[in-house]
Formats: C-alpha cells, sequence, structure tokens
C-alpha cells in the first residue's frame, strides 16, 4: 500500500510541481514562457563562458592519462592506500574523482564489470564515487561561471575532504564487510 503511494508520488511530482510554478507565475501575472526563454538565455550564456575553462580541464585530464602519469601517481600513492587497506585497483579512481565525474564513472563501471559490484574492491569504489566530488571540475565550472581566477585555499581544501572521503570510503567498507 505504501509502496504503491509512494510511486504514484513519485510519478506525479515533477508535473505537479510545474503545474505549481505556473500557477503561482499565472496568480503573480508573471509572463511564464518570457521567463522561461530568459533564463534559458542566461544559462546558454553561462556555457559558453565557462566552456575553455571545461575544454582545458579534459584536455589536461587525458594528457594526464595518456602519459602514463597516471600509473606512476598509482604506484607511488600505493603504499599510502596499503596503510588504509585500499585495493590497488580503487587507486585510479581516488586521482580521477577529483577532476573528472565522466571519467570516474567510467573508471567505476570497469571495476565493477572486472571485479563485480559484490566485490571488495566494487563495494569501496561504490563508496569512494559517493564520499567524494569532483573537485576541479566543480572549481572550473563554478569559479569559472563567476569569473573568479584566484582560487586561494580552495583546491587544497578541496583535495583534502576528497582524501577524507576516500580514506573513510575504504575504512567504512573494510569494517562493515570484511574481507
Amino acid at each position: 500500500m505504501l509502496w504503491n503511494l509512494l510511486s504514484a508520488f513519485s510519478n506525479w511530482a515533477l508535473p505537479l510541481l510545474v503545474l505549481l510554478i505556473v500557477t503561482a507565475a499565472a496568480v503573480k501575472r508573471v509572463n511564464v514562457y518570457s521567463a522561461f526563454v530568459k533564463g534559458a538565455k542566461e544559462g546558454l550564456e553561462t556555457v559558453f563562458r565557462i566552456a575553455p575553462y571545461l575544454l582545458a580541464m579534459l584536455v589536461a585530464i587525458r594528457v594526464f592519462q595518456s602519459s602514463g602519469a597516471m600509473d606512476l601517481l598509482t604506484q607511488i600513492i600505493a603504499p599510502v592506500g596499503n596503510l588504509v587497506s585500499a585495493p590497488r585497483q580503487v587507486l585510479p579512481l581516488a586521482i580521477v574523482r577529483p577532476l573528472s565525474g565522466s571519467g570516474s564513472l567510467g573508471m567505476l563501471a570497469g571495476i565493477l564489470q572486472e571485479h563485480g559490484p559484490d566485490s571488495q574492491a566494487g563495494l569501496i569504489a561504490s563508496t569512494v564515487q559517493g564520499s567524494t566530488e569532483t573537485t576541479f571540475y566543480i572549481l572550473t565550472v563554478y569559479f569559472g561561471a563567476v569569473s573568479i581566477s584566484r582560487a586561494r585555499h580552495a583546491p587544497l581544501v578541496g583535495l583534502l575532504a576528497d582524501v577524507a572521503g576516500f580514506i573513510a570510503a575504504v575504512l567504512a567498507v573494510n569494517w562493515l564487510w570484511p574481507q
């Protein structure tokens, strides 16, 4: 019974929200179509403003992976990963996650396909994906959108949060699902 109620609500939530917005706009005598077009125009302007930053970031990620730097960095951080019992297969995900959401999602898919979703590596990789953030992507998009050119401490703090999220994910999975 409750499941059917929740299912019906989830099917109708978005249409009801749109209807509520249109109704509120009509009550306030706002031209909904004009406001929508204006918002879409501002959104496109933002896309064009941040596109160069995104392109530069994507090129840098690809160069990083193609140059072999990913493999070298994985070897360098492997001893640190061993301290928290992180599987070696998950370390490249920890490196790419702050750089690219789609890149890290592709790595997660590869780990899940190769080792299985219920494997220790699969569980840790899934938890890392949910416990960390695409720090440089966010810095690129948000700082680029508001034209901030000097990030100051934001990259360091973001990366420290990613490291903490990675370590917490590994420890939590190892504690809840020991090998």
